[in-house]
């Protein structure tokens, strides 16, 4: 019998029925949970905001410490029940669902230290004679109820980033997982009650309606709202916020990589080829545009191609398996759609190029697809990997500038000249040096520019836009 789950928030019911969670590899039925509506949302929005307002009930430091501890306790104690989860409802890999959740405990601890710390600051009050016989100090406070919105691709890892601050800096939290995969976020929250945190702190809400959605985030009580997920929605969501309430969007890109003729093929061809295909390229920082020195740039098209044809590609439970499906059928379609109006208007098909099955696509790599395909200049999030010739770099990096997205990029090459002309020209919030555009740890400042977010992720960063920091000017005789 298929498990459902209900919804958890207290006084609240909904008529909004159920939401199926299948597995995207087969299609098979993994749970159902009960779907949020309008009165539901408002429920949970009087309950965060009523215990926030509340200050006697707000968590001290040493108690926020120990939960948090706790849960990352308890989920190493079932990670590998964590990883099998994430695996099921989101396709990625088991061996690449287990590093995940390795990243996400230690997240919830790099919350931690962040708290330990985190403290404010004192503000100079003698450099004149005005503010003689005064000082001032900082401290940093929650800043009210969290929204937080996210995406299906790392299921259980951006959960922990969006709620794990907001715990942290002692916001109550609301948080919507992607409808495709809910349960890794219901078990984080569970988790996160049975390590000791008042269950009112976190609850989880699940819909796939736009106006449930909305009715959630713009409503005046939402001090700051967090989003994971596509551009679209992000940016209509931004321009609905209530007056006063701050956010933080991390949307996609078309990631962009210059590989000069001295860089080391060795090293580059299999780093190009995990940062393009991991996950069957559904990361926002994919490895999507290689900009390769006309000298070696269709060798290393085929090398990348030679490796992506002998990925092992099918079912996420099976331990071979090295790129798992899209998340729906759908977006098999769409990548197909895109590859084929590439090679039809002239790009080199040098492996992959077709779907495997309803929810698996090939590896895919392309030659110099034409500058206005889609492949060239918008977000895959799908196995392709395309490769352009330059002569002139700085004609590469203005064609790798010339996008409205700007995420990270990155450069392979053995001159540290080069390396510093790349870092300085491209329009990227990180530049990686002989490594893919998908490095990450997850205490970095990971930035969205342009079109591609607002605001700077990464747990330090997330705690800081969670907080306020509040100063206290005394004056005193004795000062």
């Amino acid at each position: 019998m298929t498990a459902h789950f209900p919804m958890l928030i207290p006084g609240a019911t909904s008529d909004d029925g159920e939401l199926e969670v299948r597995a995207p590899y087969d299609g098979s039925m993994i749970a159902t949970v009960t779907a949020a509506d309008s009165a539901a949302v408002d429920q949970a929005l009087a309950n965060a905001s009523g215990l926030f307002k509340d200050r006697r009930q707000w968590l001290q430091p040493s108690q926020r410490i120990e939960i948090l501890s706790n849960t990352a306790d308890i989920m190493a104690e079932r990670a590998e029940e964590l990883s099998v989860e994430s695996a099921r409802e989101g396709g990625k890999p088991l061996p690449d669902s287990k590093v995940e959740v390795t990243r996400a405990i230690a997240g919830v601890t790099s919350c931690i230290e962040f708290l330990r710390t985190q403290g404010g600051k004192e503000i100079p009050m003698n450099w004149n004679a005005a503010p003689e016989g005064r000082v001032a100090f900082t401290r940093h406070e929650p800043i009210g109820v969290v929204v937080a919105v996210s995406a299906f691709n790392h299921p259980l890892n951006l959960i922990v980033h969006q709620t794990g601050p907001a715990i942290a800096v002692g916001c109550p939290v609301i948080v919507k997982p992607a409808p495709d995969t809910p349960l890794s976020c219901k078990a984080f929250v569970e988790i996160l009650h049975e390590a000791g945190l008042p269950p009112a702190w976190c609850r989880m809400i699940l819909t796939d309606r736009i106006d449930v959605a909305e009715a959630l985030v713009t409503d005046p009580r939402v001090a700051f709202f967090s989003f994971i997920g596509s551009a679209r929605v992000g940016w209509l969501l931004r321009s609905k916020l209530a007056p006063g309430t701050r956010c933080a969007l991390e949307h996609g890109g078309a990631a962009p990589v210059i590989v000069a003729a001295d860089a080391d093929m060795v090293d580059a061809i299999p780093r190009l080829t995990k940062g393009g295909l991991y996950h069957a390229g559904q990361v926002c920082v994919s490895v999507q545009r290689v900009f390769a020195h006309a000298d070696i740039a269709e060798s290393l098209a085929a090398d990348i191609a030679a490796l992506a044809g002998k990925l092992v590609v099918g079912d996420p439970m099976d331990k071979n398996t090295e790129v798992g499906p899209l998340i729906r059928p759908g977006e098999v379609d769409r990548v197909a759609e895109w590859v084929t109006e590439a090679v039809e208007g002239g790009a080199k098909l040098l492996t992959g190029g077709k779907k495997i099955s309803d929810t698996c696509y090939a590896p895919t790599v392309l030659y110099d697809p034409p500058a206005d395909a889609r492949v060239s200049c918008a977000e895959i999030f799908g196995p392709v990997v395309c490769v352009y010739p330059y002569s002139d770099i700085d004609r590469a990096i203005e064609k790798a500038n010339a996008l409205p997205f700007a995420f990270q990029a990155s450069v392979f090459t053995r001159d540290i000249e080069t390396a510093m002309r790349a870092f300085a020209r491209l329009d990227a919030s990180a530049v990686m040096v002989n490594e893919h555009t998908a490095f990450r740890v997850d205490w970095m400042p990971f930035a969205g520019l342009r079109q591609s977010g607002l605001g700077v992720g990464g747990i330090p960063h997330t705690f800081h836009d969670m907080s306020i920091e509040k100063m206290m000017v005394l004056r005193s005789g004795e000062l």
